[in-house]
């Protein structure tokens, strides 16, 4: 059985192919498009993916769709309701987005997919999974684990902010949820704008920025923006955030809490305040994931934890949990963020649709790591140097190493290519930038 997983429309669009429950590609569509976090229908990724099995459309068994658009819409218009009339200008900018488009994807994606095979059976063939529960199949189904403590936690899916799950075997559960607006990814973005950084994009920055603050604004936040619970469940103060009904994410009480205005990043530079904003939430982020992990490991006793959605590309975050011990055993999905949400919408066809086997060894992961992607032989990349005039020349694979490691000694950064790409935001070493660490310049260089 074929099963073509997909996510778009929001961002990180990507598709991901099924062949027995086997893993056989998964790419973003930005890898083709070169526009990052690419948010249109992944036509590339598909071709792809369709390409690398030697299959057409017409051979899949099913598609599945990351999410449910149609809930993401009850949310928006239940959310605009509950804080009327607050709100309009978002409102009134918002409606016919959606009444145009997002509202009908279920009838775009049937013209997109009609369009690469016109007798495609999308009304039999074309499912839909939910937005957390996508998530917690890229985290469970591809672990080495039989049986996993599953969470998952991003800005938000239908109404979802965060979810718990359990798998075992071939079947997973989600037993509880955190719901919109109380949400630690939408959280992390509010600081992500008010330094300057693009929601959705910059969280990364922050984290980054974080090692060069202090936490000095760790207690304001616990008690003026939230209400955390010893087991890491929590409320947000939403007098705070406009992220609700307006079109930003925090607001001038949030601006005057801290006492200055959000950062603008193209006329103002970072200083240590903005460092120190970023130690606070990264602190925050980390104190919350602590206290529900210890939580989780207390009430389930699984010593296996897996984790997916936006939150979990905290890599920093990650490394406490793995140190603080709560779970013997950690497994993180590494295309995290919505892009594996077309790998688990897949896994979540495979395994809770069609009930398909899953065989695991509690050692191996079944990503091949995470190497999914597109490879290119050596006359196809001598072909497409020619054709774009580069000046290249073809080396053994000992002088080729011998040359990377001269350069790196002597300062230069070198981009490396090799295998399948990646899938995820990771570069793996097969398409990376490799600099010498033990320069004080290297980064910024």
């Amino acid at each position: 059985m074929k099963i073509l997983g997909l996510s778009a429309f929001y961002h990180d669009s990507a598709a991901a192919l099924l062949v027995d429950g086997e893993i056989l590609g998964a790419a973003q569509e930005e890898r083709f498009t070169r526009k990052k976090y690419d948010a249109n229908y992944p036509k590339n990724a598909i071709s792809y993916c369709l390409d690398e099995a030697g299959i057409m459309l017409a051979d899949v068994d099913a598609v599945v769709f990351y999410d449910k658009p149609f809930v993401k819409f009850e949310r928006l218009i239940e959310t605009y309701l509950a804080f009327a009339p607050r709100g309009f200008n978002s409102f009134r900018k918002a409606m016919p987005i959606w009444i145009k488009e997002k509202l009908f994807q279920k009838n775009l994606l049937r013209k997109k997919l009609m369009a690469i095979q016109p007798d495609f059976d999308w009304k039999n063939r074309l499912l839909f999974s939910e937005h957390h529960l996508s998530h917690a199949s890229s985290a469970f189904f591809p672990s080495p684990f039989e049986n996993a403590v599953v969470l998952t936690m991003d800005g938000v899916g239908e109404w979802a902010t965060s979810s718990i799950a359990i798998g075992r075997g071939n079947d997973l559960k989600i037993q509880r949820e955190q719901h919109f607006p109380h949400s630690l990814g939408l959280l992390y973005s509010a600081f992500t704008y008010y330094a300057g950084f693009k929601v959705n994009s910059g969280e990364y920055k922050l984290m980054g920025l974080a090692p060069y603050g202090k936490a000095k604004y760790k207690k304001l936040i616990i008690d003026k923006l939230m209400d955390l619970k010893k087991d890491g469940t929590f409320r947000l103060n939403m007098d705070y955030f406009d992220y609700c009904t307006g079109l930003t994410m925090t607001n001038e009480r949030f601006s005057d809490l801290f006492g200055k205005p959000a950062r603008c990043a193209e006329h103002e530079k970072l200083t240590q305040f903005h460092m120190d904003i970023a130690a606070s939430i990264q602190a925050i982020a980390e104190e919350v994931l602590l206290r529900l992990t210890m939580s989780l490991s207390n009430e389930y006793s699984i010593p296996n934890l897996c984790l997916a959605g936006g939150v979990a590309l905290n890599c920093v975050a990650n490394g406490k949990i793995v140190r603080d011990g709560a779970f013997k055993n950690i497994w993180v999905q590494p295309a995290a963020g919505d892009a594996g949400g077309a790998l688990g919408a897949a896994l979540a066809g495979w395994h809770l649709y069609y009930k398909g086997a899953r065989n695991v060894d509690g050692t191996q992961d079944l990503m091949h790591g995470s190497y999914l992607g597109p490879s290119f032989g050596q006359k196809e990349i001598e072909s497409c140097l020619t054709a774009a005039g580069a000046t290249f020349e073809v080396c053994k694979d000992t002088t080729m190493i011998n040359r990377t490691a001269n350069a790196l000694v002597e300062g230069k950064a070198v981009g490396w290519f090799q295998g399948r790409m990646e899938f995820g935001p990771r570069a793996l070493g097969a398409r990376s930038i490799l600099g010498d660490p033990r320069s004080s310049d290297m980064q910024k260089y």
